[in-house]
């Protein structure tokens, strides 16, 4: 049979899909009964499959309401599914913020909420503080996405601005117990960042936000600015007697995602190694130094021996550059980072790269990344299209458009953040 790296790449992504799958996953982290009721709420790009998961596994009755992406929905009976804007909130997400926040209110100590979070939670769950509106929490949205900051950075600045993050929806349960069972989409994993923690509080103050806002030269609404500054935008801490009975799982992860792509590798044949689950930094700089990896490995066998699949996951981020006439780039994180690292390798053989958002969405089109290999710069080029051209403009779905490379796997009911997978023969 002949060997397709394409067809290889798709089955090493989804393992790593697969080990993140809500049905395997919630089942083995299932919370005890309450004596009293149990509801669930919950939010990400992945919370309708985790509430269409966690109905099946749980013995006993249940009502709850969780907000996913548009298109993301999934066949529940007792959960609501509320479908919202990723990554620019909207009104529908402001609605469900409000229901998620009603439905655990007035509950006792006898009751349960299993909080269902995992990434896209953010954007899903506009909830502006008093004295500010939807506008200023999408300004505040746009502002973030186009500053090329960490996600740490972005969710600290989110959850000042909230009345639902920050552990705020957990609060709003007090006196009923919180079990939070979260996908991580976080470089480190810490559960307070994922969804910017509507379940699950930090210690990051509005002096961190404000540093934050500074660092990257954000310029966010005279309201936001004015409110952040105040008391008010604190959010609840730790210690809070609020928190002290709450669990906090993480059912799933990049690490364990990544492992299980380099296990399904090593099945076929290729050996595989992991560099980091955690790495960060500007998507084409990122793209840039794996790519000068993958061109020593083809031309010295060093650091590792080919045939190898190399490995890597984390979140990268973009700077938005100037429109080109006036007109934005199409693409995301994971386009981005390829289209640098195909320009990197332009004209070596043996190297074949995917890279790809585990949710099935990278930036605002509906792929989840795309392929690349030695040859891409070139077909790009015979189709009319300047691969750093269309770098510079943040336009890497074109450029991988108009060569059919783009990689277009539709929602997978988690988030487990990228996966760049590059083989080098």
């Amino acid at each position: 049979m002949t060997f397709n790296p394409q067809s290889f790449l798709t089955s090493v992504f989804e393992a790593a899909v697969a080990a993140a799958d809500p049905q395997k996953t919630i089942r083995a982290h299932l919370p005890a009964r309450p004596k009293g009721k149990t509801v669930v709420v919950g939010a990400g790009k992945g919370a309708a499959q985790m509430a269409a998961a966690f109905e099946k596994a749980w013995d006993g009755p249940l009502q709850g309401v969780v907000v996913t992406r548009y298109g993301y929905g999934a066949a529940t009976s007792r959960i609501e599914v509320i479908e919202a804007a990723h990554p620019v909130p909207d009104e529908n997400g402001l609605k469900a913020a409000r229901r998620l926040l009603d439905t655990v209110s007035g509950l006792s100590e006898d009751d349960l909420v299993v909080a269902l979070v995992c990434g896209g939670g953010s954007a899903l769950l506009p909830a502006p503080a008093d004295g500010l509106t939807l506008a200023d929490e999408i300004a505040v949205n746009e502002a973030l996405l186009a500053s090329g900051a960490p996600i740490s950075a972005m969710n600290a600045i989110r959850k000042h601005v909230s009345t639902i993050k920050g552990g705020r929806l957990a609060a709003a349960a007090w006196p009923a117990k919180v079990v939070s069972l979260i996908v991580s989409d976080i470089p480190g994993d810490i559960p307070a960042l994922v969804a910017s923690g509507p379940t699950v509080p930090d210690d990051a103050g509005r002096a961190e936000a404000l540093a934050a806002i500074a660092a990257y030269g954000m310029k966010l609404p005279a309201a936001v600015m004015a409110h952040i500054e105040t008391p008010a935008s604190e959010a609840p801490k730790p210690a809070d007697k609020k928190f002290a009975r709450n669990e906090v799982h993480l059912i799933a992860s990049a690490a364990v995602s990544l492992e299980a792509a380099a296990a399904e590798a090593k099945r076929q044949g290729i050996e595989a190694v992991i560099l980091s689950d955690a790495i960060e930094g500007e998507a084409r700089e990122v793209g840039a130094v794996h790519a000068a990896i993958a061109r020593e490995v083809a031309a010295r066998n060093r650091p590792f021996e080919k045939p190898v699949l190399i490995l890597s996951g984390g979140e990268t981020t973009v700077t938005l550059k100037a429109p080109v006439g006036g007109t934005r780039g199409k693409g995301g994180r994971n386009s981005e980072f390829l289209l640098a690292f195909a320009i990197g390798i332009d004209g070596v053989e043996g190297i074949h790269a995917l890279a790809a958002d585990t949710d099935g969405i990278d930036g605002s089109e509906d792929n989840a990344g795309a392929f690349c290999d030695g040859a891409t710069v070139a077909r790009m080029r015979a189709a009319g299209v300047d691969a750093k051209a269309m770098l510079a403009g943040n336009n890497a779905w074109t450029a991988f458009n108009a060569v059919g490379d783009l990689f277009v796997p539709g929602p997978t009911g988690t988030n487990v953040n990228d996966l760049r997978a590059i083989l080098v023969r």
